[in-house]
C-alpha cells in the first residue's frame, strides 16, 4: 500500500524527470515534445500542496487516490 507522502514524492519526482527530459537537447525532439505535452496537464508542486490541504479538511477521504492500491 502506497502512503500519501510516498505518492506525493513520486508525483513531484516524475514532474522533475519530465522537465529534465523536455530540456535535454541530446534527446530527439519527439521525446522532448512528448515530455512538454505531458507536463501541460501534470500537477505542479503548488497543486499538490493545495490538494494536501484540501484532503486534510475533506471528510470523505483523499482528493487523489489510487485504484491500484485497492
Amino acid at each position: 500500500m502506497t502512503m500519501p507522502h510516498e505518492r506525493t514524492r513520486s508525483v513531484i519526482q516524475t514532474r522533475e524527470f519530465l522537465m529534465e527530459l523536455s530540456r535535454d537537447s541530446t534527446l530527439p525532439e519527439s521525446v522532448r515534445g512528448e515530455a512538454r505535452r505531458l507536463l501541460r496537464h501534470f500537477p505542479s508542486k503548488d497543486d499538490l500542496i493545495l490538494a494536501g490541504r484540501l484532503e486534510e479538511q475533506h471528510p470523505f477521504g483523499p482528493v487523489f487516490s489510487s485504484t491500484i492500491d485497492g
